[in-house]
């Protein structure tokens, strides 16, 4: 092992569930072997449609427990990005051109299905290729597998005929879950029509073991058809499909959504039938909505990536798949700011950890180990309130008044922050700005304000942000707040037209003292 085994105890004992989850899979190969000599890490993709934010999170995920298990053992591993191409088209997505020619591919393999883009052999291809270029742009370790490839090659040939042989055991566990309907028609095996090319779901005549093939009856012409369930001329239905997979290329950890849960047992057990352990797993919740409904690619209700990412960096995001991944969370823009900030905190704390606190910091599990070592003067929220105050419409203006508060700073040397300042801007355009809402100050609050000036007037430039903060508090408590919630409130409300805000000490101290004179003054001049 490239660590100490002290070392390693302090990464398990943080509880980080990257951690946890690779201790229980080490403790199954130490129980059942491995014979291939290496952990096989697996991730799913219906290339019916592009890469999302799902598809990112459970790669990323997977990448997380991939990274913990290297960190505590010395069996090497591998990561599959596993593309079901193969599957058959079911539906025309309503967000793709040339909708009437692909209706007339309807129930052909994926890989069969002209590309509507016009840039690639096929839809799967043209899917698969934006697959791999999304998760090449996240810098992810991984190989990409075609389900095609891995049918037609020949590679599920011996695993196939295992299911064939095992069908009446297989048949067992799936006709139990189905209605009666579908129990009479059911098979795993999904025939590809030599007239047609479509995967059919057809009842079964007959099949033949030794030879290796199954018999139906063409719905259209009414004659037997004979195909060998090998070299591509078969798929598998979705749940057996899984555990032909799991079992074929021998997965050792692959995890899923919660609403597969089902899924993975039935998978699991054709496993088992198949004489193969099935993977070690993990179940992670679904995002929800702002109004806590389950976002739907259908309905477009929810963040997508290019959302997430035209307002909060790919680490921000990584942090929003660490965490909690078994609670059900709100996918929505006012989280990016939040998860932002909190990305910040936790990259800033790093450095000054130890021990398990560094392992179960989650910015270890998004850089590997080795996060970048910059200590950001600034929060996002901060930021997005400087863009309010000051109406700057560029970064040379924010970096004006970042430089003046956080003396040396500049874009070269914190290529973050820089990064966060083009956000806010971005984001404070888009969802600050249409939603402020000045309002005119009370006769109390006129008073309480100018006595903050004439606190303001009388300390110098450049203090700490404590000194100021203790100069709002002050005045707070001199004008009569009981709750100074309701003081600093109103600030918020008044100054930056907004509910919340940001800490006042801090935001005197970016925006400048003067500034902020001149901006209570301002209003107090529109309000008379």
């Amino acid at each position: 092992m490239s660590s100490s085994p002290e070392i390693i105890q302090q990464a398990l004992d943080s509880k980080a569930w990257p951690f946890q989850e690779a201790e229980t899979l080490l403790k199954r190969l130490e129980k059942a072997g491995n014979k291939k000599g290496y952990v096989l890490f697996e991730t799913g993709y219906g290339p019916s449609g592009l890469p999302h934010i799902g598809t990112f999170g459970e790669v990323a995920r997977t990448t997380m427990v991939r990274q913990a298990f290297e960190f505590i053992s010395d069996v090497p591993t591998k990561l599959i990005a596993f593309s079901d191409d193969m599957d058959g088209f079911r539906k025309v997505p309503g967000n793709l051109p040339n909708q009437e020619m692909l209706a007339n591919f309807i129930g052909m393999p994926l890989t069969k299905v002209p590309d509507p883009f016009g840039t690639h052999e096929s839809f799967a291809h043209h899917n698969n290729a934006r697959l791999c270029s999304f998760l090449d742009g996240f810098g992810f370790d991984y190989e990409f597998k075609s389900a095609t490839e891995a049918y037609t090659s020949g590679e599920m040939d011996a695993t196939l005929l295992k299911m064939l042989a095992s069908f009446e055991a297989i048949m067992k566990v799936m006709l139990p879950t189905l209605g009666a309907e579908r129990q009479a028609t059911y098979s795993p095996f999904l025939p590809l029509c030599p007239r047609t090319g479509r995967v059919l779901q057809v009842p079964l005549v007959s099949r033949d073991v030794d030879a290796g093939t199954i018999t139906y009856r063409d719905e259209e012409t009414s004659q037997l058809v004979e195909v060998p369930v090998t070299g591509g001329h078969c798929k598998m239905q979705w749940k057996a499909d899984w555990a032909m997979r799991w079992a074929g290329l021998g997965v050792d950890y692959e995890m899923a959504g919660k609403d597969l849960m089902e899924s993975v047992k039935l998978s699991s057990a054709i496993c088992r039938i198949l004489g193969v352990l099935p993977p070690e797993g993990f179940s992670y919740e679904l995002f929800l909505d702002e109004n806590g409904e389950k976002i739907s690619k259908s309905k477009g209700n929810g963040l997508t990536m290019d959302d997430w990412l035209k307002y909060g960096t790919p680490e921000s995001l990584s942090l929003y798949m660490f965490q909690s991944p078994r609670k059900a969370k709100k996918l929505y823009f006012d989280i990016i700011p939040k998860t932002v900030d909190e990305y910040i905190t936790h990259l800033g704390k790093y450095a000054e950890q130890e021990g398990k606190q560094k392992f179960a910091n989650p910015v270890w599990h998004i850089h590997n180990g080795t996060p970048p070592a910059q200590k950001i003067p600034v929060t996002f929220a901060l930021l997005l309130n400087l863009v309010s105050a000051s109406n700057a419409e560029d970064k040379e203006t924010l970096w004006g008044y970042i430089s003046g508060y956080a003396e040396g700073a500049t874009p070269e040397d914190l290529p973050l922050l820089d990064q966060l300042v083009g956000y806010a801007l971005v984001y404070y355009e888009n969802f600050v700005k249409p939603t402020k809402q000045y309002r005119a100050p009370t006769a109390e609050e006129k008073r309480a304000l100018e006595s903050l000036v004439e606190e303001l007037e009388s300390l110098e430039d450049n203090l700490p942000a404590s000194d100021y903060q203790n100069v709002v508090f002050a005045v707070g408590n001199e004008q009569g707040y009981e709750n100074l919630r309701e003081w600093f409130g109103a600030l918020y409300e008044i100054l930056l037209g907004q509910k919340q805000g940001p800490r006042m000490g801090s935001f005197i101290a970016l925006y400048g003292r003067k500034k902020t004179i001149d901006l209570i003054m301002d209003t107090l001049r529109s309000y008379k």
